[in-house]
């Protein structure tokens, strides 16, 4: 018999303060046209893009994440030494080790909580909200710091003609903690190796060290047709199993939140899963780009902030990207 004695956490969690940062520079399409051979209105039909936020030298991935913790902190008025683990889902800080969540930690006044990074594309802010909802409810940490942030501009090969106009730079941030009651469904997530050449690293950085290799600065690249073709009809089908999932249907929807890649995909998911009119559908790309992890926080605070959505909303959250990896959840918005 085991002598472990039962955790002692709370039988459920939410969400209880989202926050958001958006790099002081605009970048419109037009700024784009200077390096490929398109047109704003080719970007806008195949992507919805208008402008996206790059950062500068100073806005950096720790940088910016501290200035989005500090919002949701403050929105879900928790003191940020009662935070207990700082997750942060990012693709695009350079520093191998240590993990940037360590240093955002100390720079928020957290004390001396748990840290770490996970690596999963614009699945990430869906599996650091997974592993948030765990620990608190496993009673590891009463408080969770979840961020999702990328600075996706320094990956982007502005000569490409299929992704120099889709990725923006940004932060997002929220504050897990415990509920009464079932505020964050069950996630359904996974991931699709056989396919994870259709979402890339150009160069791996090992071969990039070396001279031969070293002609261009390693960048993201995909396979456009391929991933609009699994993110529309493959990524519906996840959706409709978190909402099967957490007990309800799309009619008890109040919000859509998906990972904020194309307007395209969006639109198309919306029409797929025949959500009703009624529900306040994210469309924050438009002004944003893809922000990779940092999409649907950003999203969610957009929403909130401007009244499209409000507190106590239900919404369906989806993240898919490179992986190819996806996860997708019900959640009560803060």
């Amino acid at each position: 018999m085991s002598k472990i004695k039962p955790a002692k956490g709370s039988p459920y969690a939410r969400i209880l303060g989202v926050g958001g940062y958006r790099p002081v520079r605009v970048v419109p399409n037009e700024v784009i046209l200077e390096t490929i051979d398109s047109s704003d209105e080719w970007i806008r039909s195949r992507s919805g893009i208008a402008t996206r936020h790059w950062a500068s030298p100073q806005e950096t991935v720790a940088a910016m994440s501290v200035e989005a913790s500090g919002k949701a902190l403050a929105a879900a008025g928790i003191a940020p030494e009662k935070i207990g683990a700082v997750i942060v889902s990012t693709v695009s800080h350079f520093k191998q080790t240590p993990a940037v969540a360590t240093e955002i930690a100390h720079r928020i006044g957290a004390g001396k909580p748990a840290a770490f990074d996970i690596s999963a594309g614009c699945a990430g802010f869906g599996y650091g909200l997974t592993l948030a909802k765990g620990l608190v409810v496993e009673g590891s940490a009463e408080y969770v710091l979840v961020i999702g942030v990328e600075r996706l501009s320094d990956l982007t090969d502005l000569e490409d003609r299929a992704t120099a106009f889709l990725f923006g730079d940004g932060a997002g941030a929220v504050v897990v903690g415990p509920s009464d009651e079932p505020a964050i469904g069950p996630t359904v997530w996974g991931s699709e190796g056989d396919k994870s050449e259709t979402i890339k690293q150009t160069v791996p950085w090992d071969e990039y060290r070396t001279t031969d290799s070293a002609e261009k600065f390693p960048a993201i690249t995909q396979e456009g047709q391929a991933v609009f073709r699994w993110a529309v009809f493959e990524m519906a089908k996840v959706a409709q199993q978190a909402l099967d999932a957490a007990g309800i249907t799309a009619d008890d929807l109040d919000v859509f939140i998906p990972h904020q890649a194309n307007m395209r995909i969006i639109d198309s998911m919306v029409k797929t899963l025949k959500l009703p009119e009624h529900v306040t559908v994210a469309r924050d790309v438009e002004t944003t780009g893809n922000t990779s992890a940092a999409s649907i926080p950003l999203a969610m605070e957009r929403l909130l902030a401007t009244g499209a959505a409000k507190s106590g909303d239900t919404a369906l959250v989806i993240g898919f990207g490179a992986g190819l990896v996806y996860a997708a959840t019900v959640v009560t918005l803060p």
